[in-house]
């Protein structure tokens, strides 16, 4: 614990660590799936709230499941997405995570993070989103290991998923030196 407590304090000293609040990570588009009633999602190409069904296509089900992940409808979010393709879509392995995180379920979600990472290694997002679940899980090395990872990818361009989990590293820090 030594360690991390060290490297935290190091980061903060290098001014590395920042909370300063930003927006969330993550796509900014603007659909509509959190406003469709349960059992039915956006489709993006009939611009209309449809029944849910594997008969969308994968970015429509990708972006109703990150919308109602985004709503906290997370259960829902789970059911859309896992009608989607994981086979090859980081995205939806991301939000499968986020979703089972967020309900408490750290270990399924970190499999879903493992498995984007295996896709693409430089998905910052994933990176963001297992580091507060190792916080989470109290591996604050972990979660420092995913910020040092974010920050080279970004190449010091100061990107929203670095200042995120920075924040969320120092707050779990202060909580822990309280």
């Amino acid at each position: 614990m030594k360690v991390a407590i060290v490297s935290v304090a190091l980061l903060f000293s290098a001014g590395m660590l920042t909370t300063t609040p930003v927006f969330a990570a993550g796509d900014n588009s603007n659909s509509s799936s959190n406003t469709c009633n349960n059992g039915w999602v956006w489709d993006k190409k009939a611009k209309k709230c449809v029944r849910k069904d594997a008969s969308l296509d994968q970015d429509s089900l990708y972006e109703a499941g990150r919308d109602l992940a985004h709503a906290e409808r997370f259960e829902e979010a789970i059911e859309v997405l896992s009608l989607a393709s994981v086979d090859n879509d980081k995205r939806v392995l991301n939000y499968l995570g986020y979703s089972n995180r967020k309900l408490g379920r750290i270990e399924v979600g970190l499999k879903y993070y493992r498995q984007a990472l295996a896709l693409d290694p430089e998905y910052t997002l994933v990176r963001e989103y297992m580091g507060e679940a190792l916080l989470q899980k109290g591996d604050l090395e972990g979660a420092l290991e995913q910020l040092v990872e974010i920050k080279r990818l970004c190449k010091g361009r100061g990107c929203s998923e670095y200042t995120d989990l920075a924040g969320q590293i120092a707050a779990y820090v202060k909580k822990q030196n309280s």
